[in-house]
């Protein structure tokens, strides 16, 4: 029998300035993820919205890794009142990351959210978003600390508790572990066809699956990414998203999908 082939992962990019220049980006910590977790091929996915046909895209794939980003979704995707508040944005990822993820979804490409993707998800399938989380009464700040040691930026900053039973806690073995916290924005309104999967100690929405998603579709508001090989969940996660990629990937080179 000959060897499963290399899953192909999209890998969702941001539109930023680089030395005056526009350029298309991905983060180290994302690619070197993918490579150790799932062995796949990460393929950078530019933010250049509807120049790409989000169908066509998604039938190539073998999988779609949303990345975090200091950008946010913009509001006018969630009926948001857009402002300084909801900055800085990124439009031309919104433009061929919403329609993609709703293209993965129904052609049953498994999806791993992060962050902004985490956000993405929600928003692609009709739910709503808070600016700033550290805003609401009874609720914690977030946000990223204040420091430029990256251990202590993507550093455990709280507990996160699965729901019992819940794809999480399956892939965990455990129903708690602690998550780092570097985004200001977080889920409003969950959208319809997100489960809760795991909650902040003030009862922020972390993590969601997909209900009765045709393949693997998980998404995590923290970044699991950051030295994913030394850590214990969230190299389970990686494996997990990489053999429900290397699944599709068999199943595409024998004409199955």
């Amino acid at each position: 029998m000959p060897p499963a082939p290399q899953p192909l992962i999209g890998v969702s990019a941001d539109y930023k300035d680089g030395d005056g220049k526009p350029i298309h980006v991905v983060g180290d910590k994302y690619i070197r993820a993918i490579l150790a977790g799932t062995h796949g091929l990460p393929l950078l996915i530019p933010a250049i919205g509807r120049a790409i046909d989000p169908a066509d895209l998604a039938r190539r794939l073998d999988g779609l890794c949303l990345t975090g980003s200091l950008s946010n979704v913009h509001p006018r995707h969630y009926s948001g009142k857009a402002g300084p508040h909801a900055e800085p944005y990124d439009e031309g990822r919104d433009d061929i990351a919403l329609p993609l993820i709703r293209e993965c979804l129904k052609q049953a490409v498994p999806l791993l959210a992060i962050c902004r993707g985490f956000q993405e998800l929600n928003v692609a399938l009709g739910g709503t978003l808070h600016a700033q989380v550290h805003n609401l009464a009874g609720h914690k700040d977030h946000r990223a600390p204040k420091d430029d040691d990256p251990d202590i930026k993507y550093g455990p900053k709280h507990r996160l508790r699965f729901k019992e039973g819940g794809a999480f806690e399956k892939i965990a073995g455990t129903r708690e572990i602690e998550v780092n916290s570097l985004h200001s924005q977080g889920i409003d309104r969950l959208a319809d066809g997100l489960d809760i999967e795991g909650t902040a100690p003030d009862g922020l929405i972390e993590a969601v699956s997909v209900r009765n998603a045709p393949a693997f579709a998980l998404a995590v508001q923290w970044h699991p990414e950051y030295k994913a090989a030394r850590n214990s969940f969230s190299l389970k996660l990686y494996r997990a998203f990489g053999e429900a990629c290397r699944a599709r990937a068999t199943a595409r080179a024998e004409g199955r999908v």
